[in-house]
């Protein structure tokens, strides 16, 4: 009887350890930002942030044109944050 517990307990342990990695990740504050072209979205997107913090959301890493969020009649000129991981 025993050892169909620790398989058991085992088979359990596996099945957790596996949901526990698909959970879903906190996306509070996800925005997709874009590149702007003279107050217009273009089509560049990257995963930004719509919650302040101390870096602004870049097209390229950390340098270069800022992202912006893309507002009603594709109008590009919030800019958005650094999405922390």
């Amino acid at each position: 009887m025993l050892p169909a517990g620790v398989i058991a307990l085992a088979v359990s342990g596996a099945f957790f350890t596996t949901s526990m990695q698909n959970a879903p990740k906190n996306n509070a504050g996800l925005r997709f930002g874009y590149n702007a072209i003279a107050g217009k979205c273009g089509n560049i997107e990257v995963n930004c942030d719509d919650v302040p913090s101390d870096d602004m959301c870049h097209i390229s890493g950390t340098t270069g044109p800022l992202a912006y969020d893309k507002q009603a009649g594709n109008n590009c000129v919030n800019a958005l944050w650094h999405r922390e991981e």
